[in-house]
């Protein structure tokens, strides 16, 4: 089968009842669901043509993960303040887009542990539990405290950082599942560590502006048949097709038996799939 032409987005996904998840590739106004394709061979094809996913423009190259330049420079969501939210700079009024930052920055945030590659700290908008993860590639996740704001989860991020990783090595991350962690046993060690740094959050931002969660761990299980002993990474800057047997999914990565490629790295690149 194959689809039409069209821009290239992230993976979207869901988790299940039994804690599978299940992913979709959005390929202009289709949706291909991948799971049913593991085992077959997929081909993705690019065409030479890549649109920026908010104005719609042609460019040249993608910035941010999907945007042209000038939306890259002026969209609040390609400022660096989103990358590392403790940095907010809203109240100093140089907001890039203040309807914007008030819709997506000044809700509840979840900071949480989660297993990756390892055991690592991260935050997350209430509304995109549990995509962060799955978006990760987290085996397990625990949410351990719910702030306010983007930046007050920053705060806490960078707080807990200096214990943990906040980042995950993707290349350890695809060539299998880390050992189970003990989540709430982790934050009950970690959380006495910040707990002068809470405070200091808390007499700031107000007595709420931290909450610490009783939760349960999230396990989180993702369709792999087979993961690579060796990671060679596809880039559509580089080469016209990408194609292989699909062995597995985890994270945003697409595992081939003859590489890896991370669809949302190229999202906005037009293309077209086929698979048999």
């Amino acid at each position: 089968m194959q689809t039409d032409v069209g821009a290239l987005r992230k993976m979207t996904a869901q988790l299940d009842e039994q804690g599978q998840v299940q992913y979709q590739l959005p390929i202009g106004e289709q949706s291909v669901k991948l799971n049913q394709l593991i085992g077959k061979t997929l081909s993705l094809h690019f065409h030479h043509h890549i649109s920026c996913s908010h104005c719609g423009r042609k460019t040249k190259k993608s910035y941010s993960q999907g945007f042209c330049f000038p939306c890259m420079q002026k969209l609040a969501q390609c400022d660096m303040c989103i990358m590392k939210p403790e940095t907010c700079h809203f109240d100093k009024g140089t907001c890039r887009e203040p309807e914007w930052g008030e819709t997506h920055c000044f809700i509840p945030h979840y900071v949480y542990l989660a297993n990756t590659s390892g055991l690592k700290v991260g935050i997350t908008r209430h509304s995109q539990v549990p995509t962060r993860w799955i978006d990760q590639g987290a085996t397990q996740a625990l949410p351990i405290f719910v702030v306010n704001t983007r930046l007050q989860s920053g705060l806490v991020e960078t707080a807990l950082a200096e214990f943990i990783a906040d980042k995950t090595n993707w290349r350890t991350m695809l060539k299998g599942n880390a050992e189970p962690i003990d989540l709430q046993q982790k934050a009950q060690e970690l959380v006495p560590h910040i707990t002068q740094r809470l405070d200091d959050i808390r007499l700031k931002f107000g007595v709420d502006a931290v909450k610490q969660l009783n939760a349960d761990i999230v396990t989180l299980n993702f369709p792999v048949e087979e993961f690579p002993t060796k990671i060679t990474s596809f880039s559509f800057d580089k080469t016209d097709v990408v194609a292989g047997t699909l062995i597995g999914i985890k994270g945003q990565y697409l595992l081939f038996d003859t590489g890896v490629i991370n669809i949302r790295k190229f999202s906005s690149y037009h293309i077209h799939a086929q698979w048999h």
